[in-house]
């Protein structure tokens, strides 16, 4: 009898309290699913344990059909490219079905596990400082950013579905890292609307020096704007709807039609600013950092010469190099594909260097480049 695995594909951390986390939801999860199913859980990159190790556990539980869960709330690089190499060249050598869900996604689930959150915090500051009103009170929602303009978007769809919801007075959406705006440029923009009150939401999945960084700006922006308080909302975490949702994408992948996952994928049609990534080549460019641990060098502030109390993302700009790129070689035929919508092949044995597409407004003064202004 076919027996049917679950694998969560996490992308680890630096922050051992985001591993611990993502572990904890991963254990939470098999009450949500049919009572024979395995699940298992594995990092991309920095955590142990890493993805082939869960897909050898649920392979030697008996699994001969897995069902990979991407860990993550919306589809850029890694649930794009990085994660389906790891599962493609898994399935070819072990000779076992591994289908590719979608990710978490805009879900009516997550968009109530987000409000739950904020209205959370809402509630605990009218209780300690008085009620303010829904209209005096500006929301800032901070997703993680990437280099794809479809993940960013969706922050920014979510960001909306919350203002509306919860009948906030002002929307504004800033990025952890990578695009714009950047957190703080984010938050001293909000502070001149003239709002009583701030409530920052970090659209996260789990802690870790992306939430440290949050918050630390946060701070910095309040004790410069005395005058408007500012809340920090709780991120996600393990909440029941979140589980709902992982739960959700792996048993529509046993449906008779499956949903597609990156409708708006910038490596299969031409997205605007982003049309020469199309036909891009998918596969994982994080091997030099599997498996690496969160107390690898560099995971915290401590080591960080450029960084105060907390993660400023200095040391990425400043480290970064345009020619910077990866060796690979590859000795036959390959290729990678996710949910079989597309796949990028190459024949016969080749060399050459991978290196991420130069994100096209990485000059952009309330992008990276507002780092440098903070350490002046």
């Amino acid at each position: 009898m076919s027996r049917t695995g679950v694998m969560i594909c996490g992308h680890g951390s630096r922050s051992q309290s985001a591993v611990d986390e993502f572990a904890i939801l991963a254990r939470k999860l098999p009450a949500h699913l049919p009572s024979d199913w395995e699940v298992d859980y594995g990092y991309l990159e920095f955590a142990n344990p890493v993805i082939r190790d869960g897909l050898d556990r649920l392979r030697d539980a008996g699994c001969d059909r897995i069902l990979a869960v991407p860990g993550m709330l919306f589809a850029a690089m890694h649930a794009k490219n990085d994660i389906p190499t790891v599962l493609n060249t898994y399935a070819a050598k072990h000779g076992i079905e591994v289908r590719y869900g979608r990710e978490l996604g805009v879900d009516p689930k997550m968009i109530a596990a987000a409000g739950d959150r904020i209205a959370a915090a809402l509630a605990e500051a009218d209780a300690a400082h008085g009620p303010v009103p829904r209209h005096d009170t500006c929301l800032v929602v901070i997703g993680r950013g990437a280099s794809d303009p479809d993940a960013n978007g969706n922050v920014a769809k979510v960001a909306r579905m919350l203002h509306e919801g919860l009948g906030t007075g002002w929307l504004e959406i800033g990025y952890s890292g990578v695009t714009f705006p950047l957190v703080e440029p984010c938050l001293e923009h909000a502070a001149k609307l003239g709002y009583k009150r701030i409530v920052v939401f970090p659209y996260f999945l789990f802690s870790g020096i992306l939430i440290d960084r949050i918050y630390g700006f946060t701070d910095v922006v309040a004790a410069a704007h005395p005058d408007t308080q500012f809340v920090k909302a709780g991120y996600l975490g393990d909440h029941p709807k979140v589980l709902e949702t992982f739960a959700e994408r792996a048993m529509e992948q046993v449906g008779e039609v499956p949903p597609p996952n990156c409708a708006m994928c910038k490596y299969r049609t031409q997205v605007l600013g982003f049309e020469a990534e199309v036909g891009a080549v998918q596969e994982s460019h994080h091997h030099h950092v599997e498996g690496q641990g969160a107390s690898a060098p560099g995971s915290n502030v401590a080591d960080c010469t450029l960084c105060g109390d907390f993660c400023t993302g200095l040391c990425r700009l400043e480290e970064s190099d345009p020619d910077h790129g990866h060796h690979h070689h590859h000795g036959d035929g390959h290729s990678h594909s996710h949910s079989g919508s597309h796949a990028h092949s190459h024949a016969g044995g080749h060399s050459h260097d991978h290196h991420h597409a130069p994100y096209p407004h990485a000059d952009h003064p309330h992008g990276p480049e507002s780092a440098r202004r903070t350490k002046a």
